[in-house]
């Protein structure tokens, strides 16, 4: 790992640099730091040795990039010490990049491929990632939620990739059992309902009422809302792959 400096950079505003031109302020960095420094050393931007520690390998360009990243990669081979270096982005104003070196989700992807981060200002360097070997935490929260998720749904409502289209997931489609019920039969108590429908947790769906699909006449009694209609001839595809969804589309004009 390369020892940063004690005093915080401060942020660069107008810098723009060339891609030659960061590598005078990075080769200072790590002088500083008792490195011996020499540049384009077979195919790479800038190699640094010190003592009989591992060489270090960086690769200068001038925005964070695809091209940036499989470069980092191919270095590996020669050496765990890897960084990519980028110019620090302006502290304010502009219209930030959707690969901005400051992003969470870059440093995250530098961190589990093993690759260093480095921001070059005018007068400063920061190292904001090491390249360290990466071990991820299992989120295993989140892994009980995309079983869960996967178990409850019906047959396979969605199709990948696509945007803009409302998703049909597990909760959605319990409550469109519900509302097939509700347009087949009329208003009904919650205990029916739940039989009728098939679906366990009928009370809390129709009582939180989510999407607005439900509309209570009196005391543990709903009836179908005028979304829930609209609902159901948006669905009628979903509907059609649910248990009794082909009776409804047959029979219910709101699904026809």
């Amino acid at each position: 790992m390369i020892q940063q400096s004690r005093s915080r950079p401060s942020p660069t505003v107008g810098f723009r640099p060339r891609e030659a031109t960061l590598y005078a302020p990075v080769k200072a960095f790590l002088e500083g730091r008792g490195y011996e420094v020499k540049g384009e050393v077979q195919g790479c931007d800038l190699v640094a040795w010190r003592s009989d520690e591992p060489p270090v390998v960086i690769e200068l360009k001038l925005g964070f990039s695809l091209a940036l990243v499989l470069q980092g990669i191919d270095r590996l081979a020669l050496t765990e010490r890897v960084y990519l270096a980028v110019p620090r982005p302006p502290a304010r104003g502009g219209r930030r990049r959707r690969l901005s070196p400051h992003s969470p989700d870059i440093r995250k992807l530098c961190r589990r491929l093993g690759l260093g981060l480095m921001l070059v200002g005018r007068r400063s360097v920061e190292v904001v990632e090491e390249p360290v070997p990466y071990r991820p935490r299992t989120a295993k929260a989140r892994t009980q939620r995309l079983k869960d998720e996967f178990d409850r749904r019906l047959g396979d409502p969605n199709v990948g990739g696509v945007s803009g289209v409302p998703i049909v997931t597990a909760y959605r489609q319990d409550a469109l059992r519900c509302a097939h019920v509700l347009a087949l039969s009329g208003p009904m108590r919650i205990g029916a309902l739940r039989a009728a429908a098939g679906v366990p947790r009928a009370a809390r769906i129709l009582q939180h009422n989510v999407y607005g699909w439900f509309t209570r006449i009196e005391r543990g009694t709903y009836t179908l809302s005028e979304g829930g209609s609209l609902a159901l001839a948006r669905f009628a595809v979903a509907i059609a792959g649910l248990p009794t969804g082909r009776a409804l589309v047959q029979s219910c004009p709101v699904a026809a």
